[in-house]
C-alpha cells in the first residue's frame, strides 16, 4: 500500500482533496496492520505526504477534552517489549533454520559506572533470549582512545557483526564524536551517525536506523492508538539521543511539534497546550499537574534515582513526570521503570535484525 502512496505522490500534482485522501489511507494502514510484521511504525518515507496548505482551515480537526480524567491508562513498555522481542526471536530463528546465520550485535563498554554496567547487562541478556550473537569490548576508564578506535574498526570488518553500539557517556578525556562517527552506518543500530540522523530530518529520506529511545516512543504510541497526525506535541529536552529525534519522528509522522528546554521561558504554559508530551529532562517529578492538559498522553523517558531507605538498594527509580499526579489528569501515561526503559532495548534487536536482514538480503 505504501510503495503505491509513494508512486502517487511522485507521479501526480496533488489536489487538498487528494492529500486527505493519502492521510485516511495512512490510518487505515495503522489500524489492520498485520499480525506478522513487528513494528506498527512504517518506513518514515511512506508517510511523507504533499506539503499543501488549505486556505480557510486545517487538514485536521481536534477537539480536546475539557475536563480532568478519573483515571489514565497505564501503557506498559514492559509487557509490549516482551511481545515485540518473542516476534524478534521467531524472526531469528527462521533466519537460521533458513540461511545458517544469525544477527550479532557488539558492545563497545569503558569504565564501571553503575548504569552503564546495568544498561549493557540488560541488553546482552535480551540478545540471548532472543538468539542474537553478543560480544562487549570491555576497557577501564583510563583507556586510550587508540584502545577503542583499533575494536571498532574490528567490529566494523567482521562480518558475523551487524550491530555495533558504543555504551554512553564516555569518559571526558575521549572524543565521543570521533568514535560515534568511526563506527560504520550499516551498523549503527543506535542511529546516531550523522547522516542517519541527517536522512531522518529530512522529507523523503529514509535513515538506515532510527535512535533506539525514540523509536520506541513512537511505537508505544502507535500500539496504544494515540493519533498522531495533526496533534500537538510537546517535547521536554533536546538530546541528540533522544529529545531531537523524537521530535523529529513525531513531526514526520505530521505532529506540529514544540520543543521545551533549559533556556524555555514558561515552560510549563507551553507543555499545557501539547495532546502528547514527550519528557526526556532528567529532573525527577520536574512534570506536575498544571503542565498537562486533561487528556494529554504523556511518555516519561526519565529515570532518575531518588533516595529511599526502604527500598532494596537504597534508592528507587521515578521519571520526569510526577506519576501519581499524571495518572488523574493524562488519558495515557508509561510508568517508570516499566515504560520506555524495556522498548528501547527491544528497538535495538529490532535494529540489529533488520541490519541482519539488510545484508543477507533476507526477507
Amino acid at each position: 500500500m505504501y510503495r503505491k502512496i509513494l508512486m502517487r505522490m511522485r507521479m501526480m500534482n496533488p489536489t487538498r482533496k487528494v492529500v486527505v485522501g493519502w492521510a485516511k489511507e495512512y490510518k487505515r494502514y495503522l489500524s489492520t496492520t498485520t499480525t506478522n510484521q513487528i513494528l506498527l511504525s512504517p518506513p518514515l518515507v511512506s508517510v511523507d505526504l504533499p506539503e499543501i496548505w488549505g486556505s480557510t482551515s486545517t487538514l485536521y480537526h481536534h477537539h480536546p477534552s475539557q475536563s480532568p480524567v478519573s483515571h489514565a491508562k497505564i501503557i506498559n513498555g514492559k509487557s509490549i517489549a516482551e511481545e515485540i522481542t518473542s516476534r524478534v526471536a521467531s524472526n531469528v530463528k527462521w533466519m537460521k533454520e533458513s540461511i545458517g546465520k544469525v544477527p550479532g550485535l557488539a558492545v563497545i563498554l569503558v569504565g564501571q559506572r553503575r548504569d552503564s554496567l546495568t544498561y549493557v547487562r540488560n541488553k546482552i541478556k535480551a540478545c540471548d533470549e532472543a538468539g542474537i550473537k553478543s560480544v562487549v569490548a570491555e576497557f577501564p576508564d583510563t583507556c586510550a582512545e587508540e584502545d577503542i578506535m583499533t575494536s571498532l574498526s574490528k567490529f566494523n570488518e567482521d562480518p558475523s557483526v551487524h550491530g555495533i553500539l558504543v555504551q554512553l557517556p564516555l569518559p571526558e578525556h575521549l572524543d565521543e564524536e570521533k568514535i560515534l562517527n568511526l563506527v560504520s552506518l550499516e551498523k549503527d543500530v543506535d542511529g546516531f551517525h550523522p547522516i542517519n540522523m541527517g536522512n531522518l530530518s529530512m522529507r523523503g529520506r529514509e535513515p538506515l536506523f532510527v535512535p533506539c529511545t525514540p523509536k520506541g516512543c513512537l511505537e508505544l504510541l502507535l500500539r496504544s492508538g494515540v493519533g498522531i497526525v495533526g496533534k500537538k506535541a510537546v517535547v521536554i529536552g533536546r538530546s541528540n539521543i533522544v529529545g531531537l529525534p523524537i521530535a523529529l519522528l513525531l513531526q514526520r509522522h505530521h505532529a506540529t511539534v514544540t520543543t521545551v528546554h533549559a533556556c524555555t521561558k514558561n515552560p510549563e504554559h507551553i507543555t499545557c497546550e501539547a495532546d502528547i508530551v514527550v519528557t526526556a529532562a532528567g529532573v525527577p517529578n520536574m512534570i506536575r499537574s498544571s503542565w498537562l492538559k486533561p487528556g494529554a498522553v504523556v511518555i516519561d523517558v526519565g529515570t532518575c534515582p531518588v533516595e529511599d531507605p526502604s527500598a532494596e538498594y537504597g534508592y528507587r527509580l521515578v521519571g520526569d513526570v510526577c506519576y501519581e499526579e499524571a495518572l488523574r489528569i493524562a488519558s495515557a501515561v508509561t510508568p517508570v521503570p516499566g515504560g520506555v526503559g524495556p522498548m528501547t532495548i527491544a528497538m535495538l534487536l529490532c535494529n540489529t535484525l533488520d541490519s541482519a536482514k539488510r545484508l543477507y538480503g533476507f526477507t
